[in-house]
C-alpha cells in the first residue's frame, strides 16, 4: 500500500475533510516522534522515545499480523494517528471475552498551536467510521487509562459504554465497548467508505 493511498474519507460539516492513509514507519517516523513525545501525549506512554524507538515500534506494528497503524489527515495534512488491533490476540488477551468482529482501537491527535473547536471529536468520529467501514467490524473495544477522563468523555460521545476497569501490565484501564448500532445512534453516521 502506498502512503498516498486514501483508505477512508469523510467530510465534517464544520471542519472539512478527514481521511486515513497507511502509515509508513520510515517516512512518518519523524512526524510521529514529535506527536508521541509531546507533553499532551502522556497517555501514549512514549514520552522518552527516541526517533529510532519510534521507527522500531511502527516497524513492529507494520510487521504484525494483528496490528495496523494509519495516519489521519485533515484537509490533506497529517493530523492524527490511528491504530487498530485484534483484541483477542493483543492488548486484552485473557482480560475479557472477545467476540467475532471485535476491533481494538487507539488514536492520538497531533499537538496544535491553533486548536479547532470540536476537532478531537471529529477525529474520533472519523476513526470510528473508518473502523466500521469494514463490514466485518461489529464492535470497537478500547482500554484507555482510567485517569484519562478527556478520552472517556469523547468515547461516550461516539457511543462507547464503559464496562469495567481492567489491570494491564502498563496501566489500569477502563474497558469500554461500542457496537456499530451504538456508534450510528450516537453520531448519525454509518461506516460507509469512500
Amino acid at each position: 500500500m502506498s502512503t498516498t493511498e486514501i483508505l477512508y474519507a469523510r467530510t465534517d460539516a464544520e471542519l472539512g475533510t478527514f481521511s486515513v492513509r497507511p502509515l509508513d514507519p520510515f517516512a512518518d517516523a519523524e512526524l510521529l516522534h514529535g506527536w508521541v513525545t509531546h507533553p499532551k501525549a502522556s497517555f501514549w506512554m512514549m514520552q522518552d522515545a527516541t526517533l529510532p524507538d519510534v521507527e522500531r515500534e511502527y516497524m513492529r506494528i507494520a510487521a504484525h499480523e494483528h496490528h495496523q497503524a494509519f495516519i489521519g489527515l485533515h484537509e490533506g495534512r497529517p493530523a492524527f494517528l490511528m491504530e487498530t488491533y485484534d483484541p483477542s490476540e493483543l492488548e486484552l488477551v485473557g482480560l475479557y471475552d472477545a467476540q467475532p468482529g471485535d476491533v481494538g482501537m487507539h488514536f492520538l491527535v497531533a499537538p496544535s498551536d491553533t486548536p479547532l473547536h470540536g476537532f478531537t471529536r471529529a477525529v474520533i468520529t472519523t476513526v470510528m467510521a473508518a473502523v466500521f467501514a469494514d463490514p466485518a467490524a461489529e464492535r470497537v473495544v478500547v482500554e484507555p487509562d482510567v485517569n484519562n477522563t478527556a478520552v472517556h468523555a469523547l468515547n461516550e460521545a461516539v457511543g462507547f459504554v464503559a464496562e469495567r476497569p481492567v489491570t494491564k501490565p502498563e496501566k489500569e484501564a477502563l474497558l469500554s465497548f461500542c457496537t456499530r448500532a451504538q456508534f450510528e445512534a450516537a453520531t448519525g453516521l454509518t461506516g460507509e467508505s469512500i
